[in-house]
């Protein structure tokens, strides 16, 4: 028991519950989609941060050798990791870190972007009985958008 507690094993037990309910968050949400009618694209542009917390609390202690050198659980805790993280393995300048941030931020604001284009363009008014998600079905004829 020892062992276990000295080599990070209460931090290994919390984070794989935590990645384990954030992507059943994630199937849940897909499924919320499918059952009203939706499109699933939201659950996938949420895979993107699950991807990068599972980076730093499971593949990095991993590589590390132990999860006692994983990210803390807290707030200063984090922020020194970081801190130590740059000036151990100078993260910010390495290049797939850039591209990661960058990608991570253009989804959202093209995300974002997209949302507010579709919203705005949509032919026809929904009432206070339907759904405001009321959309294109699968193998619909007419239009949704407005195109002019």
């Amino acid at each position: 028991l020892d062992e276990w507690l000295y080599n990070g094993g209460p931090y290994e037990l919390i984070v794989l519950h935590f990645i384990l309910g954030v992507c059943c968050y994630i199937g849940r949400e897909w499924e919320l989609s499918y059952r009203l009618g939706m499109r699933p694209w939201i659950s996938v542009a949420f895979t993107a941060p699950v991807a990068a917390a599972a980076a730093v609390f499971l593949v990095y202690p991993i590589g590390q050798g132990s999860f006692s050198d994983g990210m803390p659980l807290g707030i200063s805790g984090t922020f020194n990791f970081m801190l130590v993280f740059q000036a151990e393995h100078n993260i910010l300048m390495h290049p797939f870190h850039q591209l990661g941030v960058a990608g991570v931020f253009g989804g959202s604001l093209f995300s974002a972007m997209h949302g507010s284009l579709v919203t705005s363009s949509l032919i026809r008014e929904t009432t206070e009985n339907e759904s405001a998600n009321n959309g294109y079905k699968f193998g619909q004829e007419e239009e949704t958008y407005n195109i002019v």
